[in-house]
């Protein structure tokens, strides 16, 4: 018996010893694998579904008068979501109408009596030539009554001289009619010689008369030519500031007829305000009002959350992203769908972490620095036709795992 229980003890150590290196191998390539996997398959449970979310909010004050969707409600773009009472902005709209219409009948009115006074400066720039014209007509004539005189005064003094002649001639002819020298006959013609150069000097002095009285009228033509003139341009002057007048007031009441209308622009869009419509499809979500609520401007009223083209937002430590490339494949588990497996694709790495983009970034500049593991957003997006029927929410949490080479 004891030769036969020597082998038997000494077998044991052996099957044990072997078991051993047998499981210390197994957990050596458990360890290898798991290395190996997890070097190539980058997961994190501190990831959600990301999408965009459209708050719809009013841009006028005012009183909810009707309310067309109800909560998480499919609407489509331009569909209409919400009215506001519009009677006060019907009742702006008129007011601003009648304003604009009354500045442009004045901006009309302004613009005829523009249009009239320069009629009436085209007319006296044409009276004011004329009087220029007249005056040197006038000029020119009182030119010639003056040579006039001057031809006067040498015919009288022609004629005077003649007349002192006839008198020389009288005196000789007396004489010698006295002596019988002569005959009667030519002494009468020497005495009728000097009756007509006596009246031939009264016809001159009164030619005279008659030039310097032409002349004289013909300076009063002349003075009351350049009067003329002055008061043309006098009123000419007058008639230009009445026109710079009308275009300051052509162009002050335009740019008040362009205020006006501004303010019915305003008023337009603010009674299209009243009506609030869908900016994109989308899901009714967050909606916090009422038919009769009283909303100011700016406020949120609901959001519209479209399901299409959610992403997801994984926030990867850091030490986790040195194989990461955008690219490569996704796998993506939801906590909602257990057993259910998405695809999607790398998008995009953040280019800061969320610390850095905090409210209060993490002063490090510190004497009491505790060094803590940074998280990166990474956006992944589902691969075409995964989510058709859109189970993905916004806000859901999700695992997922980066397929990396």
């Amino acid at each position: 018996m004891k030769a036969d229980e020597k082998p038997g003890r000494s077998g044991l150590p052996r099957r044990l010893v072997a078991l051993l290196v047998a499981l210390v191998v197994c957990v050596v390539l458990a360890i290898l694998l798991y290395e190996k996997y997890s070097g190539t398959h980058i997961s994190t449970d501190d990831a959600y579904v990301d999408g965009r979310i459209h708050t719809i909010a009013a841009k006028i004050n005012g009183t909810v008068k009707t309310l067309h969707v109800t909560d998480n409600q499919l609407v489509k773009k331009g569909d209409l979501l919400v009215e506001i009472d519009p009677v006060d902005y019907n009742v702006r709209v008129d007011e601003a109408g009648a304003s604009l219409s009354s500045e442009r009948s004045r901006l009309a009115e302004t613009g005829a009596r523009a249009a009239v006074a320069k009629s009436q400066r085209e007319e006296m720039v044409q009276q004011a030539e004329g009087a220029r014209i007249n005056l040197e007509v006038q000029k020119d004539n009182l030119t010639q009554a003056e040579l006039d005189i001057k031809k006067a005064q040498a015919n009288l003094e022609v004629q005077e001289a003649r007349l002192r002649q006839a008198e020389l001639d009288i005196k000789r002819a007396d004489d010698l009619f006295g002596k019988e020298a002569i005959s009667r006959e030519k002494h009468e013609n020497v005495l009728t010689a000097s009756d007509v150069a006596a009246a031939q000097v009264k016809a001159a002095q009164e030619q005279l008369n008659q030039a310097v009285a032409a002349r004289d009228a013909q300076v009063g033509r002349v003075q009351q030519a350049e009067v003329d003139i002055k008061r043309t341009e006098a009123a000419l002057e007058t008639q230009k500031n009445a026109i710079r007048q009308a275009e300051i007031g052509i162009r002050s009441q335009g740019a008040l007829a362009k205020q006006r209308e501004a303010l019915l622009r305003i008023a337009e869009l603010n009674l299209n305000y009243t009506q609030i419509y869908a900016p994109v499809d989308g899901y009714v979500s967050k909606r916090s009002v009422e038919v009769g609520n009283q909303i100011q401007a700016g406020q949120p009223l609901l959001a519209l959350v479209p399901l299409e083209g959610t992403w997801i937002t994984a926030n990867y430590k850091e030490t986790q992203l040195e194989r990461v490339r955008p690219g490569q494949k996704v796998k993506i588990k939801v906590d909602t769908y257990p057993g259910t497996t998405f695809n999607g694709r790398v998008d995009s790495i953040m280019a800061g972490t969320g610390a850095a983009f905090a409210l209060f970034p993490p002063e490090n500049a510190t004497g009491n620095f505790i060094k803590v593991v940074q998280r990166i957003p990474v956006k992944i997006t589902l691969d075409p036709g995964e989510d058709p029927g859109h189970l993905l929410r916004v806000g859901l949490s999700v695992i997922p795992t980066i397929i990396a080479k």
